[in-house]
């Protein structure tokens, strides 16, 4: 019996194949509507997961490539179903916010479907080979978003996306084969099992520039995921791909995109290569510190709305580097919350400063002011989006935060301590936006006719706000399904790298 893991891929595909045929204006409806068939589907898959269990979960396998023995493998386990939960709740908001699109939006939404296929598929292929297919496979359409759809720079901020995306996949690709052959050498048969290759024994002895092998394999994979998540200062095509791309393209990129690129150092190289990661926690936690701080103070010296939202997305994302890095339950734990807390605010905060520019064809702080008079129902989502990115008590970024800044203060406490000053300058620049954006006057005569919140927009914004609220009361409802899994990870990265 087939598991619903197939489904989460099918029902886009098969909805890619109902919109071609069909007219500029109903292919809008079909995609949208099979991207909730995708919600439904996920939440089956929520309902059937045990959360008592470490392992892999409503496994689908077929044989690919048979003489090699590569599966087209699919699997689940509390690090993957966050975030195919966080994917399918994104597209049809990302899906919905571009209904009113002119512009060819029969093939715009075929790559938005295409886009879902492509990362749900990244998070539950447990085949390398497979895996690294549906990571490629997401290049395509979103190239295509920022390069068709995107804004007067679009064309210069897909190339940018494309080349930086790009090296980091030839980097990974000549760590699987690398890896590939590694195993068969050692055990006599080939596998592209993920998880066979946690068992391979690298030589100590070097192979290139005083590096052995494992810390070879390390840094192309973690240079690849690096790019994706990004690393300062690997950051530098995610600003201009957020502000080209349309208001759907930010919200996919911000929630899930970068997302790709934390679940792979904890799917590959943490796990395929514990020594060579335990040899450069020191440097990758001050990669993520220096993140922390410059994308907020860069943030902080931003006019343009989506500029601010873009590299506060550095910042936040330098957050969940660290909570990595610490390797307790505390750490990973909020790394693990904080990657869905921060698709659920940067996606909303995407969406409202969307919102204002289709009205007012401007993101900059002087061509707003008084807001909160002429949008009251705008102003209120505006500052419940702000609070959660700032990591306000009682909403789901403060758990998040907190649980990593509490396992970097058992960890290293100077970490702690430099973390926190990320967190005072998140709360400077958001408050600067909201104030200069909706209080004070009303300055400019073109704010004073806009108008509020329509129903796609409360459509969109309210499943946000609910998660977003029922996270910050209650977290624990959700983290229970993955706590097993992250203290098997725990426990078996202290095994294998001998940590105590």
């Amino acid at each position: 019996m087939t598991t619903p893991l197939l489904w989460l891929i099918a029902i886009p595909l098969i909805g890619i194949f109902v919109c071609v045929p069909l007219s500029e204006r109903l292919s809008k409806m079909v995609a949208l509507v099979f991207s909730l068939l995708g919600v439904i589907v996920s939440m089956v898959v929520w309902c059937q997961f045990d959360s008592a269990s470490t392992g892999l979960q409503m496994k689908e396998s077929w044989t690919w490539i048979s003489s090699f023995n590569i599966h087209f493998s699919l699997g689940v386990d509390g690090l993957s179903l966050p975030l195919v939960m966080l994917t399918k709740l994104m597209v049809p908001i990302a899906i919905l916010s571009s209904f009113r699109e002119t512009r060819k939006p029969r093939a715009f939404m075929i790559c938005f479907l295409l886009l879902d296929i492509a990362m749900t598929g990244t998070f539950l292929a447990t085949d390398i080979f497979a895996f690294y297919i549906f990571w490629e496979l997401m290049l395509l359409p979103m190239i295509l978003i920022i390069g068709v759809w995107g804004s007067t720079e679009r064309v210069y901020a897909s190339l940018k996306f494309f080349l930086f995306t790009f090296a980091g996949s030839v980097l990974m690709l000549v760590a699987i084969f690398w890896l590939f052959t590694a195993y068969q050498s050692q055990l006599g048969f080939y596998s592209s099992e993920i998880s066979s290759f946690y068992h391979v024994v690298f030589s100590s002895e070097p192979v290139f520039l005083g590096l052995n092998r494992e810390a070879l394999i390390f840094l192309a994979f973690t240079l690849a995921f690096a790019i994706k998540i990004p690393l300062f200062p690997l950051h530098t095509w995610l600003p201009d791909a957020h502000v080209q791309a349309p208001t759907g393209g930010s919200i996919l990129l911000a929630a899930i995109l970068l997302k790709m690129g934390t679940y792979g150092l904890l799917r590959f190289s943490i796990p395929i290569c514990p020594n060579a990661f335990q040899q450069c926690i020191p440097l990758l936690a001050g990669l993520s510190l220096v993140g922390i701080i410059y994308g907020a103070w860069v943030a902080f010296q931003q006019s343009d709305m989506k500029k601010l939202v873009a590299y506060s997305s550095v910042s936040h994302l330098g957050f969940i580097v660290l909570g990595i890095c610490v390797m307790n339950t505390e750490g990973l734990s909020g790394a693990m919350l904080q990657m869905i807390n921060h698709g659920l605010s940067t996606g909303a905060l995407f969406l409202l400063v969307g919102f204002l520019y289709e009205r007012r064809h401007s993101r900059n702080f002087a061509d707003f002011g008084g807001l909160a008079q002429v949008l009251p129902k705008f102003s209120f989502f505006l500052v419940l989006m702000a609070c959660s990115s700032m990591a306000v008590p009682g909403l789901n970024g403060f758990v998040g935060e907190f649980l990593i800044l509490l396992g970097a203060y058992k960890t290293d406490r100077w970490w702690a301590m430099i973390a926190v000053t990320g967190v005072v300058f998140g709360a400077i620049y958001m408050l600067t936006m909201v104030r200069q954006v909706l209080f004070g006057p009303v300055t400019s005569a073109e704010n004073r006719n806009l108008k509020d919140l329509g129903i796609s927009d409360w459509c969109s914004l309210l499943p946000l706000a609910a998660f977003i609220i029922a996270l910050g009361i209650s977290p624990g409802f959700f983290m229970k399904k993955f706590e097993r899994s992250l203290d098997q990870y725990w426990s078996s990265f202290k095994r294998v790298s001998h940590v105590h």
